[in-house]
Formats: C-alpha cells, sequence, structure tokens
C-alpha cells in the first residue's frame, strides 16, 4: 500500500485529536501530516491516498483554509485518486446541517473526477439534515464530540479498517 496523505488544520483542537487517532490507528509510518492551512497543489499531485479533515463550520460551511484552496482544486484532474472524508458536527446544536462540510468538499472533489471511500452508515447519528447523507449513508466519517464522544474511538477505528482495504 502506498503511503496516505492525513490532511487536517494542525490550529484545531478537535479535528486535530480525531486525526492522531486516525494516525495511531492506521499506523504513523503509512501516513504523512499536512497542515490543511499550508495546502498546495503539489501535495495533491504527491500521493493517490488522502485522507481529509473537513470540520463543518457554522451554518454548514466549509472552514476557511479549504474555502481558500478551492479554486486550486476545482483546476486539477483528481482522477485516479482516492479520497477519504472525516469531519466534526453538531448533531442537536446544528441538526439542520450536520456534517455538511463532508458533503461539500466530497462534491467538489468528485467534480474534479476524485473517488471518495470511506462511506459509513447513518445508523446512530441524530440529526434532521445533511449534505455529507446519500441514501442510507454518509460519504465519509461524522464525528459528534459534542454529543457522542464516547463514540469516536470506535467509529475511527472500525473506519480506519475500510480505508486500508479500500486505498489498496
Amino acid at each position: 500500500m502506498s503511503k496516505t496523505a492525513i490532511i487536517y488544520s494542525y490550529h484545531t483542537q478537535k479535528s486535530k485529536k480525531v486525526a492522531e487517532k486516525i494516525i495511531a490507528a492506521f499506523g504513523e509510518k503509512e501516513l504523512e501530516a499536512v497542515n490543511a492551512e499550508e495546502l498546495k497543489k503539489e501535495v495533491l499531485e504527491k500521493f493517490d491516498n488522502f485522507i481529509l479533515s473537513a470540520p463543518t463550520w457554522f451554518d454548514g460551511e466549509l472552514p476557511n483554509y479549504w474555502d481558500e484552496f478551492v479554486p486550486d482544486l476545482e483546476e486539477m484532474d483528481l482522477s485516479n485518486k482516492k479520497f477519504a472524508i472525516f469531519g466534526l458536527g453538531d448533531q442537536k446544536g446544528y441538526a439542520e446541517n450536520f456534517c455538511d462540510a463532508i458533503g461539500l468538499l466530497a462534491e467538489i472533489l468528485e467534480d474534479c473526477g476524485a473517488t471518495l471511500v470511506g462511506q459509513t452508515s447513518i445508523e446512530g447519528y441524530t440529526y434532521e439534515s445533511s449534505k455529507a447523507q446519500r441514501g442510507n449513508v454518509f460519504v465519509g466519517l461524522p464525528i459528534d464530540q459534542e454529543n457522542q464522544a464516547r463514540l469516536t474511538k470506535k467509529r475511527v477505528e472500525g473506519w480506519v479498517e475500510q480505508l486500508k482495504k479500500e486505498f489498496s
């Protein structure tokens, strides 16, 4: 299996902790961490597999660092590259746009020809709507540290095992 990039903001608290859990579960030697706030096109050209952090900000928006990189992203051909997205959201406080950033980023990546991996079941979550949901699955891994922190470790470990198969 080729090395995979995990891209997240080094300046966040909760997303960074989840990224560290993913790195620990995946194996440090298998992942290369990249600060999302310093992301350049060359990183996307260097790797074939990616794990992206997309926490939902405000009322269903991408974080600023992704918004700033989207114009570069939209110019790229990402065919033959696989992306898995995890994101943080709050099912109770923001039930009407739970983990929307996962869905927003997924749509942009697919428009660039990328293959999405790492779909997860909607079971066990309670929310009104989410742009990350397609049918009975999310297009990535939603994490709710506000209301379901006790489930994070189990969800991350299961997702990582799934990704190891889908990335190979």
